[in-house]
């Protein structure tokens, strides 16, 4: 069950949203065994200091079940930083990116 959290520095529109939702859930095909239907959305719009400036920016957080490859990690990242620069104009050197992978995630009642 991945989860994402993009926090966005300006406010969005709900057609914006549901476009970054919508290729996030594309994007995360590049996880191996991760799907759409599996994905957690968290969309954060607004202000967003960077470097104790408001310039446009976005910091995204992608926890992962289970370690993955690094290629697909990379892959992910570039694709990602694509996405964010074409469609709200903000530089990849103002776009951050965390992935935490975890051995144990609680779903379906259970810890796991």
């Amino acid at each position: 069950m991945p989860y994402i959290s993009v926090a966005i520095g300006q406010k969005l529109t709900a057609q914006q949203k549901e476009k970054v939702k919508t290729e996030l859930g594309r994007l995360i095909t590049i996880i191996p065994g991760k799907t759409e239907q599996d994905l957690i959305v968290h969309i954060q719009d607004g202000a967003l200091y960077m470097g104790g400036t408001e310039a446009p920016s976005a910091y995204i957080d992608l926890r992962l079940y289970i370690k993955t490859d690094m290629e697909a990690k990379k892959r992910f990242t570039r694709e990602l930083f694509a996405f964010i620069t074409g469609e709200f104009g903000i530089e990849a050197d103002r776009q951050y990116l965390t992935i935490s992978e975890y051995d144990n995630w609680g779903y379906d009642g259970e810890f796991h």
